[in-house]
């Protein structure tokens, strides 16, 4: 009497389900090497066409005049900072805010529609952003704090923060959810009320997702041109860390030295673009840092 043969290997149906599964994974693995390249590709031919024009006057001086050598982008560089300071300072607390109220406070049906109007307000393009902002900002309203009537970096920062604040919110809204509901139960248990439960409790727990996301949207709102064509694009060439002054910003700097003659001020164009590609790098691997110290924080393992 013959022994009947076991094996292992996979026939039929089962054949036919590794077969698709090894190619999806193998489409998958080409996609994202595929998007690694053309990162790769793109930063370095930012940097290869803008590493001439790296140095210390490029951080320390302002533009030189047409024809000249040299020069730099501090005065951008400040009015970037002003600029995303502003939005921050502005974004930050009302996103949070909305969150919380989403989050803790609200019924299912309010908290739906604000998550829904978030979500449209994040799809809307930056340029509309600006032509409101610029409406009503620079154009008529607001004379009597004397930030109407003209650009000004405020009016570039309330633009930048309009584009920032459903990236907070939703941020915060997530991890807002991810606080266990033991530590409130704990908390109300004590005697504590929600508003306060809320404050020492919730937050601290969740500081650091809040502060990722309000790092990625810092990231985006730096990039941002559109919006600071319509409130803060006509700015002299000094540095000025007045708010109520229009100020240069590191994108426009970019779009107007591209469009130049200048050969000089094309290399400062590409360099300009490979210094904020660095700070969106730098900004992105911060937030991934904080989001890993939340979620341990947190014991949401991955």
């Amino acid at each position: 009497m013959t022994t009947p043969q076991l094996t292992l290997r996979a026939t039929g149906r089962a054949r036919r389900r590794l077969i698709v599964n090894r190619v999806a994974e193998v489409a998958a693995i080409a996609a994202a090497l595929s998007a690694i390249v053309v990162l790769g590709i793109m930063v370095w031919s930012v940097a290869s066409r803008g590493i001439s024009a790296l140095n210390l006057d490029f951080f320390t001086k302002g533009p030189a005049l047409f024809g000249q050598s040299g020069g730099g982008i501090a005065p951008a560089i400040v009015g970037s900072i002003v600029l995303v300071a502003i939005a921050t300072i502005v974004a930050l607390p009302f996103g949070v805010m909305t969150a919380i109220f989403v989050s803790e406070f609200a019924p299912k049906q309010w908290a739906d529609q604000v998550r829904l109007w978030l979500d449209t307000l994040n799809g809307f393009p930056s340029i509309v952003i600006g032509i409101f902002v610029y409406t009503l900002i620079v154009k008529e309203a607001l004379p009597v704090l004397g930030i109407g009537g003209h650009q000004s970096a405020i009016a570039g920062g309330v633009a930048l923060a309009i584009i920032m604040l459903p990236l907070v919110a939703r941020s915060a809204m997530e991890v807002l959810a991810l606080v266990p509901n033991g530590l409130r139960e704990g908390s109300y248990a004590l005697g504590v009320s929600k508003w306060q439960t809320v404050v020492r409790v919730v937050l601290p727990t969740s500081l650091g997702g809040i502060l990722t996301g309000t790092t990625l949207a810092i990231a985006r709102a730096a990039g941002e041109t559109a919006p600071l064509l319509f409130t803060c694009a006509i700015a002299s060439n000094a540095v000025d860390w007045n708010p109520s002054h229009s100020v240069q910003s590191i994108p426009l700097t970019i779009f107007t030295y591209s469009e130049s003659a200048d050969p000089n001020l094309h290399a400062q164009a590409w360099a300009a673009a490979f210094v904020l590609i660095v700070f969106v790098l730098v900004t992105s691997l911060t937030a991934r840092f904080l989001l890993d110290r939340s979620r341990r924080k947190l014991g949401l393992h991955r």
